[in-house]
């Protein structure tokens, strides 16, 4: 069997004692609820842009789904360019979805201006012209479950596009706020 490090162990036995099983931690009192989230700083992460995000990952496998079985339907009758073009969206689609939803959870939840600029960029740049290709390009055959299922991406991400811009404008400008406060103590 093997054993933990002893470094770990005790840090481990640590948390357990004082975080776990310490009564007085357990204990509800004013002062602790008053203390839980200090006056000074204010909560930056925007949930209307976190309930997209939720509400997108859980709509994507199902857009996933509904996009290769079409796509498996319709292959034969496409050209051979336009099958080409489609499995290669596809797949980028697929990746960059998965980047995407990663980077907008991280850089909302944990305040990162970096993977929220990460985040809108992909949403702008690529998720958005790929998803409007394949909404409204009639000659790759759109079918009407391709069309409903590609219209409710189509608003996940632009609905991302802006509260992620909102949010990511309000992070900078408070992160701005706190460098010009700390440049002059």
């Amino acid at each position: 069997m093997m054993e933990l490090p002893e470094t770990l162990r005790r840090r481990l036995e640590d948390f357990s004692r004082n975080i776990l099983f310490d009564k007085s931690r357990t204990e509800a009192s004013f002062k602790d609820h008053d203390t839980f989230l200090p006056h000074d700083k204010r909560v930056l992460s925007s949930l209307q842009l976190q309930m997209s995000l939720y509400f997108n990952m859980w709509f994507f496998p199902l857009w996933w789904i509904s996009e290769t079985v079409m796509l498996h339907l319709k292959y034969p009758a496409l050209p051979d360019y336009y099958k080409f073009i489609l499995v290669t969206i596809l797949i980028l689609m697929t990746l960059i979805e998965a980047i995407r939803l990663y980077l907008g959870y991280t850089g909302n939840l944990q305040e990162k201006v970096p993977e929220l600029a990460g985040f809108w960029l992909l949403s702008i740049l690529l998720q958005f012209p790929l998803i409007l290709f394949q909404l409204f390009n009639e000659a790759i055959l759109v079918q009407p479950l391709e069309r409903g299922i590609h219209i409710v991406l189509a608003i996940f991400i632009l609905t991302q596009a802006l509260f992620g811009f909102v949010a990511l404008r309000d992070i900078v400008r408070h992160t701005e706020r706190q460098f010009h406060l700390r440049q002059f103590d």
